[in-house]
């Protein structure tokens, strides 16, 4: 029985391999998760085919380089000026090898190219470099020249690049004209509830805070972030695009809680079809890399629900772009 399309599933992945964590981590101590992203993406998209599911990637620029003479060609010549150095990914440009073989941490375009082959999915934008847009030191300008490196590369891979995701949910307002003006139509906003704001990292840092949000993966606290396509708020020609949960990957001191993070993310979807809405659902590629299988069982339950939820209320999957389209003709 066919039903109109009732509410929608979005989901993004923040697409970064070694460029969204050297910062945090060494490749060393995080290899494992890296190195299994090669066997993540070529799964998700098998699973994805299987429920009709469209996935919108948001991809670090720096992953489309093909040879470390396209990644230098690639670099933009204005390039942030953090106050914190540590911030900065080109000063790790001479440890990056020449190519994918050689250098599987911090290159992707096989990858790349998988995605967009299957053409249901949308590669688009996690900023050229992993730009943070709310760090001290860097400006306007600068985010703009990274921006145009990311659609220059992207469309040198014939990838037309309308959606970004701000790396560690960093939004700077200011900065949405300018990706409204480079031709991108959405961005993944944060959930609307004061535990998930991103706008200070001390609020982010606080211990309360950080609690909080472990204990929402489990129990409703924040609410199920759902919400309308005519409530979706449009900014300098930009749909924002909020979050509705982060799927916390599959960790062994907190397996006894998986069913409770499950079900949390199957209520919402229930009610974001029976109501109408849209639920969003966002993680990385390589917090997959461990624990692969479990994570996969955990994504197979969703994707099952979603199947149900489609068949009997008309709950659709769609990329960011396509929902951005869906809300402007609202």
């Amino acid at each position: 029985m066919n039903h109109p399309s009732n509410g929608h599933l979005v989901i993004s992945l923040d697409f970064e391999l070694s460029w969204g964590i050297f910062d945090a981590k060494s490749i060393n101590s995080y290899k494992y998760n890296l190195l299994n992203v090669r066997h993540v993406i070529p799964r998700l998209i098998a699973l994805s085919d299987i429920y009709n599911i469209n996935i919108s990637f948001a991809t670090v620029g720096l992953l489309f380089a093909k040879t470390k003479e396209e990644l230098l060609n690639a670099i933009p010549d204005i390039r942030p000026s953090y106050a914190n150095s540590n911030y900065n990914p080109y000063k790790i440009i001479d440890s990056v090898g020449n190519f994918e073989d050689d250098d599987p941490y911090h290159y992707a375009n096989s990858l790349i190219k998988m995605i967009a082959n299957k053409g249901n999915h949308e590669i688009g934008s996690h900023t050229f470099s992993h730009y943070y847009c709310n760090e001290k030191g860097q400006d306007k300008s600068q985010f703009e020249e990274d921006l145009k490196a990311n659609i220059k590369i992207a469309k040198l891979n014939k990838v037309d690049i309308k959606s970004a995701v701000f790396p560690r949910n960093q939004i700077n307002k200011d900065y949405l004209s300018i990706c409204s003006k480079y031709g991108i139509m959405s961005y993944r906003g944060v959930e609307k509830h004061w535990i998930h704001q991103t706008n200070s990292k001390k609020e982010q840092r606080n211990p309360v805070h950080r609690i909080l949000r472990l204990l929402d993966c489990y129990i409703n606290i924040s609410g199920h972030n759902t919400y309308a396509l005519d409530a979706l708020n449009s900014e300098n020609s930009i749909v924002n695009i909020p979050s509705s949960k982060f799927l916390r990957p599959y960790n062994k001191k907190f397996s006894f809680l998986e069913p409770l993070k499950v079900l949390r993310i199957k209520k919402a979807m229930t009610h974001a079809a029976k109501n109408n809405e849209v639920y969003h659902l966002w993680w990385h590629p390589h917090n997959f890399g461990k624990n692969m299988n479990k994570n996969f069982e955990v994504l197979e339950r969703i994707f099952s629900h979603y199947k149900y939820l489609n068949q009997k209320y008309g709950f659709k999957s769609v990329t960011m772009t396509a929902l951005a389209k869906k809300s402007s003709l609202n």
